[in-house]
C-alpha cells in the first residue's frame, strides 16, 4: 500500500513539475532583449551622450536620467497592479501579461531613437526647451520599458511553481541580458573604433552623435526580432505551471502586501542590488574617460569585458543557489563586488590601465550577476504561489529601485561640479561598494528571520510557497 502511494506521488510529482521545454526557456529568455539593449545604452551611455556629445551640463544630464527613473518608478506599480487584474480589459485571450508586454514594446520602439539623436532644428534653443523635448520621449520610453519589464518578470512564477526552476528561468533571462549588453558593447566598439575616422586615442566628442544613432538602430533591430520570437512561442497557459497545486491565480491583497515586513526587507535587497549594478554601469564609462583618460574605444571595451564576466558567472548561479541557498550566494557575490571597488581605490598608474582594469571589470560583472539573479530569486520566493499578485510585487520592487537610482545619479552629478578627476573613482568605491554591503545586511536579516539561507522565504501573510519536495508531497496526499 505504502509503495503504491509513493508511486502515485512520484507520478504526480513528475506531472506537476514536468520540465519546461528548452525551446520555451529560450523563447522566454529573449522576451526582454529589447529592454536589455535599451537599458545598456541608457545606463552606460546616456550621461556620456548628453554631457560629452550634446554638451549638456553634468547636472542637466542627471536631470534627464532622473526624469526617466521617476517615470519608470511610477509606471511599475501601476502596470503591476493592472497586469494582475483579470477584468474586461483583456478582451482577447492573448494573455494579460503578454498584452502589457506588447504595448510596452510599441512605446519603446517609438520613443528610444529620439533620445540618442540631436534635437532637430532646436540645437540653439534654450536649454530648458531642449530638456523638455528630450524628457517627453524619455517618459514614453520609460513607461513602455516598465510595462515590458514587469510583465516579463511576472511570467516567471506563472511558468513554473518550483523554486529551482524559477531560478533557472531567471538565470536564462539574465544570460540574455548579458548577451544583449555584450552585443551592444561590441557594436559600440566597432562603430567607435573600427569604422570611425577618429584616431585610436581620440575621446568622445560632439562629432560622435551619428555613431551613437547607428548603435541605437542596430540594437533596436535585434530587440524587435527577439520580441517577435517571444510573442510567437511563449504562451501564458503552457501546461507546465502546475495550476492544480497552486489553486489557479491565487492573490494577496494590496494591504497585506504593503503591511508585510518581508516585502520591505526584500525591497531593500532588490534596491541595493540594482543600485550596485546600475550605478557601476553608469559611472564606469565616465571613470574611464575622466579619471583614467582612456580612449573612446575603451568606453565599449571595458564594459564588454565586464559583461563577459557576468555571462560566464551566470552559468553557475542556479547551481550556487541550489547548493548554498540564496543568502550565501548573495554574500559571495557581494565579496566579489566589494573586492572590485577596493581594487580601483588602491591601484592606479599605467599598469592598472594596461592590465588591472580588465580584472576589475570581470569582478564587477561576476559579482553583479550573482547578486542580481539571486535577488530576483528572492523576490520570486516572496511571491510563492500567489502568482496573481506577482506583477504588483515586482512593481513595488522596481519602484524602489528606479526612484533610488534616479536620485542617486542626480546627487552624484550635482556633487561632480568642480570635483577632482578622481571623483568617479570614489563614487565606484564608496557608493557602489556601500550599496552592495547594504544588500548583504538585508539578506542576513532575511536569513535570521527564516532560520538560515537555504530555505525558501515564506513570503507575505497567508502565502505558502512550493519550494521543496515535502510541500509538494503533502499537497498531493491532501488532494
Amino acid at each position: 500500500m505504502e509503495s503504491s502511494v509513493q508511486h502515485l506521488i512520484s507520478n504526480e510529482y513528475t506531472e506537476i513539475y514536468s520540465r519546461i521545454p528548452f525551446r520555451l526557456q529560450l523563447s522566454y529568455g529573449v522576451g526582454h532583449v529589447l529592454n536589455d539593449v535599451c537599458a545598456s545604452m541608457w545606463f552606460t551611455y546616456l550621461l556620456v551622450f548628453f554631457h560629452l556629445v550634446l554638451n549638456f551640463s553634468a547636472s542637466d544630464a542627471g536631470i534627464i536620467l532622473l526624469v526617466g527613473q521617476i517615470s519608470d518608478a511610477l509606471a511599475t506599480p501601476f502596470v503591476g497592479f493592472h497586469s494582475d487584474q483579470s477584468d474586461d480589459f483583456y478582451i482577447c485571450r492573448y494573455g494579460r501579461r503578454k498584452i502589457w508586454h506588447l504595448l510596452g514594446t510599441i512605446c519603446v520602439i517609438g520613443s528610444f531613437p529620439f533620445i540618442f539623436s540631436p534635437c532637430p532644428s532646436c540645437e540653439n534653443s534654450h536649454r530648458e526647451a531642449q530638456l523638455f523635448y528630450y524628457c517627453i520621449f524619455v517618459i514614453i520610453f520609460q513607461i513602455g520599458w516598465a510595462a515590458v519589464q514587469i510583465s516579463h518578470l511576472s511570467l516567471i512564477p506563472e511558468l513554473t511553481p518550483n523554486e529551482h526552476d524559477r531560478t533557472k528561468l531567471t538565470a536564462i533571462r539574465y544570460c540574455f541580458t548579458v548577451i544583449s549588453n555584450v552585443v551592444v558593447y561590441l557594436i559600440t566598439w566597432y562603430v567607435l573604433h573600427i569604422s570611425s575616422d577618429n584616431p585610436d586615442d581620440a575621446q568622445i566628442g560632439p562629432n560622435d552623435a551619428p555613431e551613437f544613432q547607428k548603435v541605437v538602430w542596430i540594437g533596436l533591430a535585434i530587440g524587435i526580432f527577439a520580441s517577435f520570437i517571444f510573442h510567437i512561442f511563449v504562451k501564458e497557459s503552457n501546461g507546465h505551471t502546475g495550476n492544480d497545486v497552486r489553486g489557479g491565480q491565487l492573490r494577496t491583497s494590496v494591504v497585506d502586501l504593503l503591511t508585510s515586513v518581508e516585502v520591505y526587507q526584500v525591497a531593500v535587497v532588490y534596491m541595493s542590488t540594482r543600485l550596485f549594478v546600475n550605478l557601476s554601469q553608469v559611472f564606469i564609462p565616465l571613470y574611464l574617460h575622466e579619471t583614467l583618460n582612456m580612449a573612446a574605444s575603451a568606453l565599449a571595451l571595458i564594459p564588454l569585458v565586464m559583461f563577459i564576466g557576468s555571462f560566464a558567472t551566470a552559468m553557475t548561479i542556479e547551481f550556487l543557489n541550489r547548493v548554498f541557498g540564496r543568502g550565501i550566494s548573495y554574500i559571495l557575490g557581494t565579496i566579489l563586488g566589494v573586492l572590485a571597488c577596493v581594487w580601483i581605490q588602491l591601484r592606479d598608474g599605467q599598469d592598472f590601465v594596461t592590465y588591472d582594469i580588465y580584472a576589475v571589470a570581470v569582478l564587477f560583472g561576476a559579482g553583479g550577476s550573482i547578486i542580481l539573479v539571486t535577488s530576483l530569486g528572492i523576490t520570486a520566493d516572496l511571491i510563492g504561489d500567489k502568482t496573481g499578485s506577482g506583477a504588483f510585487v515586482y512593481g513595488v520592487m522596481s519602484f524602489c529601485d528606479k526612484l533610488a537610482n534616479g536620485i542617486a545619479v542626480v546627487i552624484i552629478q550635482e556633487l561632480h561640479s568642480g570635483a577632482a578627476s578622481t571623483f568617479y573613482r570614489d563614487v565606484l568605491t564608496y557608493v557602489c561598494g556601500g550599496f552592495t554591503i547594504m544588500g548583504s545586511l538585508a539578506v542576513l536579516t532575511l536569513m535570521k528571520r527564516r532560520g538560515g539561507g537555504r530555505e525558501g522565504y515564506e513570503n507575505i501573510p497567508g502565502n505558502t510557497s512550493i519550494n521543496d519536495d515535502s510541500n509538494l508531497r503533502d499537497s498531493i496526499v491532501v488532494s
